[in-house]
């Protein structure tokens, strides 16, 4: 792919983000899988990335101790760099974990700026905006625009769970520094159209935004509708409400416990939450006592066909505020499956936009609502499936991975296009 018309030399793009492969959920699974796919396009890609961590809150095996390793991972150029990874991620040591990370980043970038074969685009992928003066520098440096892509609205997100108190000269502080930083780049993108609206409401000009959604990345579903979960975990024929995913504070999962609770009569019916994270412990206390819930680890990527198609219905809570923050990257996973979902999402928000059609959203924060949607869909099997089956061509339509990537090479080959080479 070239960045100008008639030109051959593959455009260089550079990508800083703290969330890389072999991360299987959230962030990390979709900047590797961006990384390698846009390798594949003919780009020349290198990363600059953290040590996978998440969703587990310790450095993975076989990565910890040493400084900055790189190797080249399925084509693309990866600098692995050094950070501190607190067990318990509270405010202040989240802000430090970002912070180390984007220290670490420095030199390595600094390297990339000065070497051979500057890039002529770099990404910053936020989570963390604190890595955007790395991105920014190494941009300045080489000559290259600066594009930033969010995955979740950090500073809001912070707000909306109680990490960091909404009011005050700390929170002024934040939002101004986030929109000093989101006016470096020179594309902003972000993951559905109502993120993007948010980013038109923080004054970023609507020539430089951008859609580059999340897409699915499940296999197939499993013609055995999960028998082999059902036997490991004696489920037996029960119905299966299922959550898989990070356990954290904005999910609210603790609704999911509420409605096992509310539905524990329902002999039919059994509740899965399959997943790590700081908010784990918490969860098993709260559902003590429950015998129609279970907890599970994280599985393995290669099982995740599997994992989701053993779901009856699909559990994707969110709290309040947080619907238009993020959109949950699971949330594209669920839809391909061919389950319907039940989520917390008000009317109007980009959420409950993509859910309609799909399943049931209800309001946060309403365990009743929750339960009763949850019922609703068991006890109508042809409502179910209809909903089941418009998701998976939702799915396929909206979150395929070569189409996103696709069009992702191309606008990255235009703006690359748009400069001095």
């Amino acid at each position: 792919m070239s960045g100008s018309p008639g030109a051959t030399a593959p455009v260089r793009l550079a990508i800083v983000g703290i969330n890389y492969a072999p991360e299987e959920i959230g962030i990390g699974a979709f900047t590797g899988g961006m990384a390698r796919g846009l390798a594949r396009h003919g780009l020349n890609v290198r990363a600059i990335v953290g040590k996978p961590y998440y969703p587990q809150w310790r450095v993975w095996d076989g990565y910890r101790g040493g400084g900055w390793r790189r190797v080249n991972e399925q084509g693309v150029s990866v600098t692995r760099c050094p950070h501190y990874v607190p067990a318990t991620p509270s405010g202040l040591k989240r802000i430090v974990h970002l912070a180390s990370f984007a220290l670490a980043a420095l030199p390595p970038a600094l390297g990339a700026a000065f070497g051979r074969g500057r890039p002529q685009v770099v990404i910053c992928v936020a989570p963390a905006l604190l890595s955007v003066p790395v991105a920014w520098l190494l941009a300045r440096l080489s000559g290259a625009k600066l594009w930033i892509h969010i995955q979740d609205f950090e500073v809001e997100a912070a707000f909306a769970t109680g990490l960091v108190e909404s009011g005050g000269l700390a929170a002024r502080l934040a939002r101004g520094v986030e929109n000093a930083l989101l006016r470096l780049a020179d594309r902003v993108s972000t993951i559905s159209p109502q993120m993007c609206a948010k980013l038109l409401e923080k004054g970023i000009p609507p020539a430089r935004v951008t859609e580059v959604r999340n897409w699915a990345n499940a296999p197939e579903p499993d013609p055995a509708e999960g028998a082999a979960y059902r036997a490991d975990w004696g489920l037996g024929a029960r119905n299966i409400a299922l959550y898989s995913g990070n356990i954290a504070n904005k999910q609210g999962i603790e609704i999911v416990v509420e409605a096992a609770r509310l539905l524990a009569g329902r002999s039919d019916l059994h509740f899965v939450i399959c997943g790590e994270g700081p908010n784990r412990a918490r969860l098993q206390e709260l559902a003590a006592g429950l015998s129609n819930i279970s907890f599970h680890d994280l599985q393995p990527a290669a099982r995740v066909g599997e994992l989701l198609t053993l779901a009856s219905v699909h559990l994707l809570p969110q709290i309040a505020g947080a619907a238009d923050l993020v959109l949950p990257s699971k949330l594209a996973n669920m839809l391909f499956s061919g389950r319907p979902v039940v989520a917390t999402a008000l009317a109007g928000t980009g959420l409950y936009a993509e859910v309609e059609g799909c399943g049931i959203s209800t309001p946060p924060g309403d365990a009743a609502a929750f339960a009763a949607a949850i019922a609703t869909l068991l006890d109508d099997p042809a409502e179910a499936a209809r909903l089941g089956a418009a998701a998976r061509v939702r799915g396929i339509e909206r979150w395929s991975q070569e189409a996103v990537l696709a069009r992702l090479a191309k606008m990255i080959g235009e703006v690359a296009g748009s400069q001095p080479q």
